[in-house]
């Protein structure tokens, strides 16, 4: 796969630097939009790897991303893996401003439609690509006082079923990956308590992702893949 680019967002994060050493480990070439560079060391050094700082709610620092993920033109854009989200809980509607609304909005669903959008021209162009959002399980098990996070994810899926069906004919694949808990250290800090046997390792997801890139999942559009672990 050392012939093609994945544009990966969030990819310093606690379930970004998992899929970015994965992907230089099977032989991509990955670049990563950052903004906290205390979690650059989270990455391995790599020649492969291209880092760009770039807030990606920014039109210009957005299409400076996209130009970094298109300059090599032996190593073509082809994988665009949408990481950066956020979450919310603890209120119920009533209780929830609006803004808390539109944050999940824009973390979870706006980003992932700018960056995909201004991938897409470049995807068509090469022939094909393959584009990654996540999404969550809670969209198919709520759970109370998380209605605008689980609204923004459910809206995640139903951007990914309609650009899958816009872009088959253009050879690009569309797909959602449904976590419930991912067992970052974030989300350790945050449920100290909790039970972790079941939480999602990030190396499997990350597996998971390598192959709807590759032409192994070739044949997968518009789906929405549970990766919760089974235990």
């Amino acid at each position: 796969m050392s012939d093609r680019t994945a544009l990966v967002t969030g990819g310093t994060g606690g379930l970004g630097a998992p899929v970015t050493t994965h992907l230089l480990e099977r032989g991509w070439r990955v670049v990563v939009p950052w903004l906290v560079r205390d979690e650059l060391s989270r990455l391995p050094e790599h020649p492969n790897l291209h880092l760009v700082q770039a807030d990606l709610d920014d039109e210009a620092q957005l299409e400076a991303a996209i130009a970094v993920a298109t300059a090599d033109p032996s190593a073509p854009l082809f994988g665009v893996v949408n990481l950066v989200g956020g979450f919310t809980s603890g209120q119920r509607v009533h209780e929830a401003p609006i803004a808390v609304l539109d944050s999940q909005l824009n973390l979870n669903l706006r980003t992932a439609y700018s960056v995909t959008q201004a991938a897409l021209t470049h995807l068509i162009r090469g022939g094909g690509g393959s584009v990654i959002c996540m999404s969550a399980a809670a969209t198919r098990r709520p759970f109370p006082g998380a209605a605008p996070y689980i609204a923004s994810k459910a809206a995640v899926v139903a951007l990914v079923e309609t650009l899958a069906l816009e872009y088959i004919e253009d050879h690009i694949r569309v797909n959602a990956l449904m976590p419930f808990v991912i067992d970052t250290p974030g989300n350790r800090a945050a449920m100290p308590d909790s039970d972790r046997r079941n939480w999602a390792q990030p190396s499997s997801i990350a597996r998971v992702v390598e192959f709807l890139l590759s032409e192994d999942g070739a044949a997968i559009t518009g789906g929405s893949i549970p990766v919760t672990n089974a235990g």
